[in-house]
């Protein structure tokens, strides 16, 4: 149960440390760069539920699923972690991690930094993460970027805001007051 909550800790800063970066690139130099873990603090999961399915290799955490770390908090509906088929057990989190979902209303908050989306996919072999929604929204205080679907490829640091369907436009909003 420790290893399960370890290794899903360790998808959730992935998870952070991507929107991190992806906020440091965007095209405007913005201060939404503060989501992030420090691996040396301890992390807590609460959830309603936990449903360790082994033979799917496979964790999942359900109702108001909080995870936190220092001053990094994440909550969603649903925490989803799929674990790889190269051996080890879901059960016992001694297997490496394929991937992490999150869905329902994801909230992700450090410091001053808050995002939120609809749901959430971190891949670990791509190193890409992916948030989408009705309304993808990254803030620090009156800084704000919104679209629909924010996609970070981690090993480049390239991130990419899209628009929402149907001719839906990116837009940022940044407070010069904010940069003191």
């Amino acid at each position: 149960m420790r290893r399960i909550k370890y290794m899903a800790a360790l998808s959730f800063a992935a998870l952070a440390l991507a929107c991190a970066q992806a906020s440091a690139q965007s095209a405007v130099e913005s201060r939404l760069t503060g989501l992030r873990l420090n691996g040396n603090e301890p992390i807590e999961i609460e959830s309603d539920k936990l449903e360790v399915r082994e033979t799917e290799n496979k964790a999942i955490f359900t109702g108001n699923v909080a995870v936190t770390q220092g001053p990094t908090v994440l909550k969603s509906g649903t925490m989803t972690v799929f674990y790889a088929k190269d051996g080890g057990s879901a059960a016992t989190g001694s297997s490496n991690i394929d991937r992490l979902e999150v869905d329902g209303k994801v909230y992700v908050k450090s410091d001053k930094q808050v995002a939120t989306g609809d749901s959430g996919v971190f891949d670990m072999k791509s190193e890409v993460l992916t948030l989408s929604g009705k309304e993808v929204v990254l803030s620090e205080g009156s800084n704000v970027l919104r679209g629909c679907k924010l996609t970070v490829q981690m090993k480049t640091g390239r991130a990419q805001v899209d628009g929402c369907s149907k001719g839906g436009r990116v837009q940022m909003k940044l407070d010069p007051s904010s940069r003191q």
